[in-house]
């Protein structure tokens, strides 16, 4: 069976890897075109092109799909896997390959449906997510399900960190999924509309956090926006991005305090800043604009943060 494969992100890779390195043949790769990146702009070819340069496989870059359809065609697949490719496919498209097209999707569909299923569960303090093995259809993630991959969320575990390791689930799950689309002998589930959800690219103004909100939420923002965009808060002019925060005890006597207030100055204790229901925050790795990523405590030593200072919610 020849396979096309087409994604765009480094997450898209370990699945191809795992593919090449079972044995399967790879006719083509198909990714989005090389986009300008950093402040002059140079076109930078995408992670899964990188990588299939390097195994020498044939790499199809269109603007559109849809307009190149021969030459998709072209590259003689049998089935198309696709994986965080970046543009939705036409019915024209789907109809090329005699085996389908089947979708590596990042959630335990119909939930986190769309362009941001990890980030989004991160954010949502979510405890479980996986990976799907869809065959393409029109709507938006909306196919029948050949099979599924489950995985605990850990209560630490960053945006970043649950892609790497949902990059390898999905490798996993499309070596199961390969013979069976080979055979043809598989059942497929219907998606439920109940209890789907959509989930749309999450952008820099959703970053800024709200200390208004519980601990765990505000906990859950910032893993959700590790690495990117990185979640921040401002007060007196300091712009500050947080990596990594914990829920903390409020210190002694400051139960009064409004949220986003600084309840605690000391290296000792860390920068520990007042959240909504009575609760707190450690901001356990800073970085202020400029600056260098540092832990909460060493950030403290050397910066005129102060007890009492409140950063904007």
């Amino acid at each position: 069976m020849k396979i096309v494969y087409a994604g765009t992100p480094q997450f898209a890779v370990a699945p191809l890897k795992a593919i090449l390195d079972a044995g399967w043949e790879v006719t083509g790769i198909v990714v989005q075109p090389d986009k300008p990146q950093g402040r002059k702009g140079i076109l930078t070819p995408a992670p899964l092109k990188a990588f299939a340069l390097e195994r020498g496989l044939a790499v199809f870059q269109p603007r559109k799909l849809r307009e190149e359809l021969p030459a998709l065609k072209g590259l003689g697949g049998d089935v198309m896997i696709t994986c965080a490719y970046g543009q939705i496919l036409s019915a024209e498209t789907l109809e090329l390959f005699p085996k389908g097209v089947w979708n590596l999707h990042a959630s335990l569909l119909p939930k986190y449906r769309g362009a941001s299923p990890i980030q989004s569960a991160v954010l949502d303090g979510e405890r479980e997510t996986g990976v799907t093995v869809m065959k393409t259809a029109q709507g938006l993630d909306t196919g029948e399900i050949l099979l599924s991959e489950r995985t605990e969320i850990g209560g630490r575990e960053t945006f970043g960190e649950l892609s790497d390791r949902l990059s390898l689930l999905a490798a996993t799950a499309v070596l199961k999924a390969l013979p069976l689309i080979e055979s043809g002998k598989f059942s497929l589930t219907a998606q439920r509309e109940e209890g789907a959800t959509l989930t749309k690219k999450i952008g820099k103004e959703q970053a800024r956090i709200d200390f208004a909100l519980p601990a765990r939420r505000v906990v859950d923002l910032v893993r959700g926006m590790n690495p990117e965009p990185l979640a921040y808060t401002e007060a007196d002019g300091l712009r500050l991005n947080v990596f990594r925060a914990e829920s903390a005890p409020r210190p002694a006597g400051t139960e009064g305090a409004a949220a986003g207030e600084v309840l605690s100055d000391s290296p000792k204790a860390g920068l520990i800043v007042a959240c909504g229901e009575g609760e707190a925050v450690r901001l356990d790795e800073v970085q202020a604009a400029g600056g260098k990523r540092m832990k909460g405590s060493d950030f403290l030593n050397g910066r005129k943060v102060k007890k009492g200072q409140v950063f904007s919610c």
